[in-house]
Parts: structure tokens; C-alpha cells; sequence
């Protein structure tokens, strides 16, 4: 690169920060406050629309109300992966969407589910909307290779016995799709369906696709429901949520930027920049792509902030193995970058596996981080492998070019790691075990292996109308101790009803007695008229449907990665190792979940499919330097030597990304909110035990797999 040229570059990413920061904090246009502050924030954060159904058949079975739920948080995720739906009382259901402050809107898109019918021409119903086990949006290609919309349906057995008559009976002829009196579509038969499997074509758009299968889907319930009520509700969390949050995020990408610079000198400021790069473009992709965030992700972006440090570790570790051998700064550079991109492609391109699975397969709050995590591994590959490499050479081509600014590493001393392993599998082994054993022991006591939060486990809602409008600062500081007092449980969350004083409490579930207790409490703290305060027994919001796509999601994810190692690496034993170095880290988080009696909700989640993820990342930078050395191995060398030498060699790099993101989370824990510390706690350990298992466990696993089960030829 020429010097001009050189200058140049750094002249335009100058302009691109600017740029960026005026985007996310000032805006374009008059009236604009930066695309940072116009991303969509979950219930939590900005509040929404809460809707209450009420079924129209007497006493619904839990099953009717359970598939219910289900299709319905399966239709409301078009307005934002973080709605929830769950059961209210026996016969109600509650439907609560982030983001919108239009009850009237919502309930005009939602329909009145429940009505849908399938009518042949002469007015005869031939399928109801119940026999339609799943309806989705398809993207396909014609005759012509044209893209083409089309809507694919799954019936039931039923279902399936009823269409074939049908179709056999109407070919040629159309079948109208009726919903709430509506004709909504009005296919030809082309051919006899037998196979529970339909087709129609004709969408202009997959957005149309999309809403025609929507409207069959929520047609397809099997209860009829009317609305009881609607509210918009504000944040669950205070502004101080946010606020502490962003400011933790601050000082950590502060620290880190201060250590990658006093670390790795000129490289490190030129990483440092990309990482500041990187940040304000995950803020404008955020907003771009509408994703909804919520406190779990903040926490995930500020999180991520540290992992994207790791690609430029990757880098300029190798930078300085080079300058080491001899070589020239400008030959140095080029080679370090060449030689770091293949661990930096294998463990970003195997993490974003587990996300595609994850947003695929996932719902909820699931398929939310899967997006937060995606947008984080595909901006830090841009930001490292782009950005970095266009800042340093430009850096260089004005006149940066002693290999003073650059530093050389020092002589690299081989440690006996795999002389250890067994002590390190111990290690492992005690912790995981012995912390299984004491969630056994709870669980024996009847205090459940693990304390389930309201999302896992359901409780009790409360509507509470005061006196006065407590802002939610008042209401955590005044009203959440009196309640906590009651239910000696600090598991409590509260959401205030806008235009009004009322405040929604959700409790664990209270008998009879707790709840008279609270009613009493109310009128003699706070002068509340008992008359105003209703209460119901709610399910929780994670439901059992949930849990299991959650479950199903990740073993599709693992296989997904293992495959992919498989085939990158040519060998299962690496992929193998991975895996069960995976579910070793996986294994350390849930057992302090146990242990610490940490509550298990939402972010139980979101911590298990970002150690899942970190995990991975980690384990492939030392198979790949492993794999490297395999081609080049000296003939006086033995395996364990190597094993131990890449171990070593990739020491300083799991070290220092490690640390970089411990600081964060610590930092978070430090300032966040008892949300966010119990995000934040976890993570923690996750981290020292993905940091251990990366360094003893992964090499060792592999070596015993390579030495006692030899590769057929």
C-alpha cells in the first residue's frame, strides 16, 4: 500500500467513526435522536400492549389451552420475537408485545381466533381450521427458475382423510379459505391430496405468504376466544436498567481498548479502533434489522464487545510469532493475517451455525438472541478481517514500520498440560458431580434442583390500583419490599397500566392466606381501596412447548457444529472433542445455577446458548493450530509434544480474550441490576470454566481419541 493511499484509508475510517457516532447518538433530520435510541426495546425495558382472551367454551381442557398458547406465541412473534403469551386463571390468556402502544391496532391484526373454514364452492365445509397441524411462508422457484411465494400446509391424520375426498371431489374447482366470514383466499384444486402435505401459490410477496399463513395458523386453534381486556403497560425495569447497563458497557469496551493497546502496541490501537467501528455498527444493524432487545440483550451486546476481541488476538498473535521468526514487519503482517483466518472463519462460521439453527428452530426469547448473536459474529468477522487489516497497513504505509511499534514475542516455554490431564479431568469431574449432588439434595428436600423464575414456573398476577401514580423507581423502592416481606421470596416483578394508577404484581404463586395477607398489606401501607385489587393464578411464559423447541434447537445446533468441525477438520475426533469440551462448559453453568440457587428464567437461557457458542470459538483456535502443526510435524517430535506445544503456543491467546470478556461481565455485575447480575454471575463462571476446559480439557480429549483410536486408512 502507498503512503497516500495510506492516508487516505485512515481518512476514511476517521470519517466512517464520525459517521457512525453521529448515526447512533444525534440522528439525521430534524427531530431525530440517533438510531441507538430508536432500536426496539422489549417489555422490560419500554413496555407495550397487554391483551387478555377469554375462551368462549366452557371449562377449556389444559390441552385446548396449551396448543392454544402455543399457536398463538407462534403468531404474535411478527411483531416481536419477545412477545409472550401465557395462561391466565383457567379459561384466560394473556398476550404481551414489546414495542407498540396500540391495543385497538393489535387486536384489528390479530383477528378473532378461532373462525377458520375451508368451503368448497357450493357453501359445503370440507376441513376446519383445525385440521391444519402448521401453516408457513415458503420461498420456491417455477418452471422458469422465477421466484415464486407459495403458503405450505401440514394437515392432521384427520385432517389429511378429509382433504383427499375433498380435492378428489373438486378438481378443477376452487376451495375457499373463510376466516371470521372472510374469504382469504380462494385456490383452484389442481390434483387429489392425499399426502397431508398442500400448497398455494399465487403470493405477490413472501410478506403476503406470511400473512395468509398467520391468519391460517391462528384460525387453526382449537378454542374460540373473545377479548376480555386490553392495556398498555410500561417497562418492568426503570430507566436505571438501561443506564447502568450502557454505562458498564463504557468503562468495559474502555478497558479493553486500554489493555489491547498496552498489549499489543500499534496492532492493538488498530484494534482498538475496529472495535469501535464495531460497536457503533452493531447499534445501527440493531435498528435496521428491528430487533427487538431486551435487558438479557444489552447484556449480550456488551457481552459480545469482549468476544470480538478475540479475532484480533487471533491475528496478531500470529503477527508476533512471525516478527519472532525473523521476518520483516510489512511480511509479518501479511502471513499473521493469512495464518489467523482459518480459526477466525472455523469458529465464527460454526458459531453462526448454531445461531441459524437456533432462529430457525427456536421461539421466543430464543430465536431473539439467536439474532443478537448472529449480527455480533458476522460484524466482528467484518470489523477483524477488513477493518483491522485496513487501519494497520495504512498505519504502516505512512511510516509505522519499526518492528518496535509491532513487539516480538518471546520464546514460547512448551508446558506438560497432557502430562496433567488427569488430574484436570478430575477437576472437572468433582465440580460437575459434586455440584449435581447438591442439586439432588435440594430436590430431595423439595426445594427443586433448580429455583425457577416466574417464566419457568408461573405464579400469581395481582392488579393493584393506588392512590397516587408511583413511577417505577417509587414501586421498586416502596411497594416490592412489602411484597417481598409476604412471599419471602425476592422473585417479584411489576408492570405499570398506562393512563392509570394500577399496577400489575406477579408473585410466585400465594394460597388463599398469602394472598389475604398481601391485600392487607396494600390497604395498610398504602391506603389502597381492597375493592380495586384482582388477582389470578397465571402459567408461565416459557412454556412446555418452548422449552422443548429450545432443547430440540440446540441438539440440531450441536450436530450442526459437529458436522461442520468434522468436515473442516477431516477427522471426528476433533469434532468429537469439541462436543464434549462443549458440554462440559454447559454442565459448569447449570450446575452454579443449582448451586448458587440463581433464578432459572429467560436469561437461564440466553447464558446457556452464549457459553454454547464462546465454547466452541475457543476449542476451534487450538484444533486449528493443532491441525497446522499435524502437516508440519518434525520426525523427531511425538504427538504429546505437539499437542503440549500448540497448547502453549495458543496460551497467551486464551488468556487474554478470556480476560477481555471477564472484564465485561464483571463490570456488568458490578453496576447492573439484580437482572443483570444474575445474567452477569453465570457468565462469570462459565467463562473461568470454558477458560479451563479450553486449555486442558480439549487438547487432552483429542490426543486420547488420536492415540487409542487410530484413523483407518
Amino acid at each position: 500500500m502507498k503512503k497516500s493511499r495510506g492516508v487516505w484509508s485512515l481518512i476514511a475510517t476517521t470519517l466512517l467513526i464520525v459517521l457512525l457516532g453521529f448515526t447512533t447518538i444525534v440522528g439525521f433530520g430534524k427531530g431525530k435522536i440517533g438510531s441507538a435510541k430508536n432500536i426496539t426495546l422489549g417489555l422490560d425495558l419500554a413496555g407495550g400492549v397487554s391483551i387478555t382472551y377469554q375462551a368462549k367454551d366452557k371449562n377449556p381442557t389444559s390441552e385446548q389451552m396449551s396448543d392454544t398458547i402455543y399457536k398463538l406465541q407462534k403468531r404474535v412473534e411478527q411483531y416481536s420475537t419477545e412477545a409472550t403469551v401465557y395462561q391466565e386463571g383457567d379459561d384466560r390468556i394473556n398476550i404481551e408485545i414489546p414495542g407498540v402502544t396500540d391495543a385497538n391496532k393489535i387486536l384489528d391484526e390479530l383477528g378473532k381466533p378461532g373462525s377458520l373454514v375451508f368451503q368448497d364452492s357450493e357453501g359445503n365445509v370440507v376441513l376446519e381450521g383445525t385440521d391444519v397441524k402448521t401453516a408457513s411462508a415458503k420461498t420456491t422457484q417455477d418452471e422458469m427458475n422465477n421466484k415464486e411465494y407459495i403458503v405450505e400446509l401440514i394437515l392432521t391424520k384427520d385432517g389429511t382423510d378429509k382433504f383427499a375426498k375433498a380435492t378428489a371431489e373438486n378438481l378443477g374447482k376452487q376451495i375457499a379459505i373463510v376466516y371470521d366470514g372472510k374469504t382469504i383466499s380462494n385456490p383452484v384444486v389442481q390434483s387429489e391430496i392425499d399426502g397431508g402435505q398442500a400448497y398455494i401459490d399465487g403470493m405477490a410477496s413472501y410478506e403476503e405468504a406470511e400473512n395468509l399463513a398467520s391468519t391460517i395458523r391462528i384460525g387453526g386453534l382449537q378454542l374460540e376466544l373473545e377479548e376480555l381486556r386490553s392495556n398498555v403497560v410500561g417497562a418492568q425495569l426503570g430507566e436505571e436498567a438501561i443506564s447502568t447497563s450502557l454505562l458498564a458497557g463504557a468503562i468495559g469496551l474502555a478497558i479493553v481498548l486500554v489493555f489491547m493497546c498496552i498489549v499489543y502496541l500499534l496492532p492493538g490501537f488498530a484494534s482498538s479502533i475496529a472495535l469501535i467501528i464495531y460497536t457503533g455498527l452493531t447499534l445501527v444493524l440493531l435498528n435496521a434489522f428491528n430487533i427487538t432487545l431486551t435487558l438479557p440483550g444489552i447484556a449480550g451486546i456488551v457481552l459480545s464487545i469482549g468476544m470480538a476481541v478475540d479475532a484480533n488476538v487471533i491475528i496478531f498473535a500470529r503477527v508476533r510469532e512471525e516478527l519472532a521468526a525473523g521476518r520483516a514487519v510489512k511480511s509479518a503482517l501479511r502471513i499473521g493475517f493469512q495464518k489467523a483466518l482459518s480459526a477466525i472463519i472455523d469458529g465464527n462460521i460454526t458459531t453462526l451455525i448454531a445461531a441459524l439453527v437456533l432462529g430457525l428452530k427456536g421461539t421466543g426469547s430464543v430465536k431473539g438472541f439467536a439474532q443478537t448473536l448472529a449480527l455480533g459474529v458476522v460484524v466482528s468477522m467484518f470489523t477483524a478481517l477488513f477493518i483491522t487489516r485496513i487501519i494497520i497497513f495504512s498505519l504502516y504505509a505512512i511510516g509505522f514500520r519499526d518492528v518496535k511499534f509491532y513487539g516480538a514475542k518471546k520464546t514460547t516455554k512448551v508446558r506438560n498440560f497432557l502430562g496433567k490431564k488427569a488430574v484436570c479431568f478430575a477437576i472437572s469431574g468433582v465440580i460437575i458431580l459434586g455440584g449435581l449432588g447438591i442439586m439432588g439434595y435440594h430436590a430431595a428436600k423439595g426445594q427443586g434442583a433448580f429455583k425457577y423464575s416466574l417464566e419457568f414456573m408461573g405464579g400469581t398476577s395481582t392488579n393493584v390500583t393506588f392512590n397516587e401514580d408511583y413511577s417505577i423507581k417509587e414501586i421498586d423502592s416502596k411497594v416490592v419490599p412489602v411484597v417481598e416481606k409476604i412471599t419471602k421470596d425476592a422473585n417479584v416483578q411489576t408492570q405499570k397500566v398506562d393512563g392509570s394508577n394500577a399496577v400489575i404484581i406477579k408473585t410466585r404463586s400465594l394460597d388463599l392466606e398469602e394472598r389475604e395477607a398481601f391485600n392487607k398489606a396494600m390497604v395498610d401501607n398504602f391506603d389502597v381501596d381492597e375493592s380495586l385489587i384482582t388477582s389470578e393464578n397465571i402459567s408461565s411464559t416459557v412454556s412446555s412447548e418452548m422449552r422443548s423447541d429450545a432443547v430440540v434447537a440446540l441438539l440440531i445446533a450441536t450436530a450442526c457444529m459437529l458436522l461442520y468441525i468434522w468436515f473442516r477438520f477431516k477427522d471426528v475426533r476433533f469434532a468429537t472433542s469439541a462436543v464434549i469440551a462443549l458440554l462440559n462448559d454447559v454442565l459448569f453453568v447449570v450446575v452454579f445455577y443449582g448451586v448458587a440457587r440463581i433464578s432459572v428464567g429467560n436469561t437461564f437461557i440466553a447464558c446457556i446458548l452464549t457459553m454454547v457458542g464462546y465454547s466452541i470459538n475457543s476449542t476451534i483456535v487450538i484444533f486449528d493450530r493443532i491441525r497446522e502443526e499435524l502437516k508440519v510435524q518434525k520426525r523427531n517430535e511425538d504427538l504429546a509434544t505437539l499437542v503440549n506445544r500448540c497448547i502453549s503456543e495458543t496460551l497467551t491467546r486464551s488468556i487474554y480474550t478470556n480476560f477481555t470478556t471477564f472484564v465485561m461481565v464483571v463490570i456488568l455485575f458490578i453496576l447492573g441490576v439484580s437482572s443483570v447480575k444474575e445474567f452477569a454471575a453465570p457468565l462469570m463462571v462459565g467463562i473461568v470454566g470454558g477458560t479451563f476446559s479450553s486449555i486442558t480439557i480439549t487438547g487432552a480429549l483429542w490426543y486420547i481419541m488420536r492415540t487409542k483410536i487410530q484413523k483407518k486408512k
